[in-house]
């Protein structure tokens, strides 16, 4: 059997990953995986078209899956049963369904709201849209790595307070007040710069703009610090862009990269399954 072969994207991060066939997984494919994590945080495999227990089954190999269902209350997953794992399947373009809907996303790192949140995501395509949908990711190692000294002395140490209120397209969640002081968020706190629990090298970490605080410092110095910080998380030479085709899988590591999600016209069919995390450090 022919070694799998990773392509590098040539930017900051992703990469593809050639002589995989997902429906068939086993150690050869672990490790691949494992290895083009490490080294490109993001990767794709073209094709085959998967079922949800085939998602579960690879998703297996690197950790323990969670399904869709996240309460935002508890923090807690529901099953992985494989009928729960659609993230976005928009028959109308008025009627989007799953976590991921149809809608535009913003610039994000999943789940950074719980005290746990998910370490690697997959995402399936089965079917897609007649357009729209790519998705972007921001190599956080980097982010922090090329911070101004200043910036960097003003982080250290800081505590983010996380807001759980609002989904990924910026919608207030069933059950929820909408936040209007940023201090009065109910979500997990975490450090801006965390330490990979694998790689041991340190990242960003900022979870999503909105109602994010930093703790102990004034509304106004905690916002000038974030509007900083976010501008240059999200600088385009941070950035690996992926288009989808039919049968691609996405997996990423959510520890490291923030990502951001085109909106997409009605059709489109995506499968997600996350593995469960650690508390940051």
């Amino acid at each position: 059997m022919r070694s799998p072969e990773i392509i590098p994207s040539g930017l900051a991060c992703g990469a593809e990953i050639r002589g995989l066939d997902l429906a068939v997984p086993g150690p050869v494919m672990a490790e691949a995986l494992r290895q083009a994590l490490r080294e490109h945080l993001a990767v794709v495999i073209r094709g085959p078209v998967l079922d949800g227990a085939q998602l579960l089954a690879v998703a297996g190999l690197l950790g323990t899956p969670e399904g869709q269902g996240i309460s935002v209350l508890t923090g807690e997953a529901s099953g992985t049963s494989a009928t729960d794992l659609v993230a976005s399947s928009t028959a109308a373009p008025a009627r989007p369904t799953g976590s991921l809907g149809g809608g535009a996303g913003i610039w994000q790192s999943d789940l950074a709201y719980r005290l746990r949140p998910c370490s690697i995501a997959l995402l399936h395509a089965r079917v897609l849209a007649a357009d729209g949908g790519a998705v972007a990711f921001a190599d956080q190692y980097r982010a922090h790595d090329t911070l101004a000294a200043e910036l960097k002395a003003r982080i250290e140490g800081r505590m983010l307070l996380h807001d759980e209120s609002r989904d990924n397209e910026g919608r207030l969640r069933e059950g929820h007040q909408d936040i209007r002081d940023p201090r009065e968020s109910t979500g997990a706190q975490h450090r801006i710069v965390r330490t990979h629990t694998d790689t041991r090298r340190k990242a960003l970490y900022l979870g999503r703009r909105r109602n994010a605080w930093v703790i102990g410092l004034p509304l106004d110095e905690s916002e000038a610090l974030l509007d900083a910080l976010w501008a240059h998380a999200t600088r385009p030479e941070l950035q690996w862009r992926h288009a989808w085709q039919p049968g691609d899988t996405l997996l990423w590591d959510n520890r490291c990269l923030l990502y951001c999600h085109d909106a997409a016209a009605a059709g489109r069919e995506l499968l997600r399954v996350q593995l469960r995390g650690e508390p940051p450090r």
